[in-house]
């Protein structure tokens, strides 16, 4: 894709959502960490009803290994996959506290070896707790990505951020993760997206193919009823 493309893009987005964020509440590293973990395969909304509670009870690592398992199990039982990330959680807190004197490390290399953090996971707690600049690639960046041809189609997770590391000036990752999602999330939906309404239809060739499928079944409709009134 041009650089122009790519501008067009990130500017287009910039204007449509200036104040993209990460919408995971927490206040620190810690809670950040542990409520993306749990936001595997569940809407921030879940785990931000979740951890309204869970960050009052849990205040540190040692906190969330200081209980049976099956208490947390509990406390956490609204989010998908509750029991393998409780299990997680209790393991990530031991670590942190054997081998980090409790803290969430800053190195990239050291929070993917922790239980239950992926490198998406890592992305997010980098450059939302750390400053350093991430594109974490979730469902709705890479559907945008691949519409937005910024991506392969067959392209992989790894491959999606690749790209968008190499097209995107380094100092707005952080900046275009989060406008990515916003993006996704309330305006390129994955059953439903604004083709219609969308600036960045001249760029998207899903939307140039939903538009021309909608007309071609608009022709068809019109063609059927014209039939039907002769």
């Amino acid at each position: 894709m041009k650089v122009a493309d790519v501008r067009h893009i990130l500017d287009t987005m910039g204007n449509m959502f200036p104040e993209a964020h990460c919408e995971l509440n927490h206040s620190n590293a810690f809670e950040l960490t542990i409520a993306v973990l749990l936001s595997a395969q569940c809407t921030d909304a879940t785990v931000n009803k979740v951890t309204v509670d869970l960050f009052q009870k849990y205040k540190a690592p040692l906190d969330y290994i200081s209980v049976p398992l099956e208490e947390l199990e509990q406390d956490i039982r609204r989010i998908g996959l509750y029991r393998n990330k409780a299990k997680h959680i209790q393991s990530l807190c031991s670590i942190l506290i054997e081998q980090y004197g409790g803290e969430v490390p800053q190195a990239h290399d050291q929070l993917v070896t922790l239980p239950g953090v992926g490198r998406k996971t890592a992305n997010v707690v980098v450059s939302n707790a750390f400053g350093v600049p991430a594109i974490a690639v979730d469902t709705h960046v890479e559907r945008v990505s691949k519409r937005l041809a910024l991506a392969g189609w067959k392209d992989s997770v790894l491959e999606v951020e690749k790209k968008l590391m190499k097209a995107v000036p380094r100092e707005e990752w952080t900046l275009t993760h989060h406008r990515l999602i916003f993006f996704g999330r309330y305006h390129c939906k994955a059953q439903n997206p604004q083709c219609q309404v969308c600036p960045l239809l001249d760029v998207c060739r899903e939307g140039k193919k939903r538009m021309k499928m909608s007309l071609i079944r608009k022709d068809k409709d019109s063609a059927t009823k014209t039939k039907l009134k002769n």
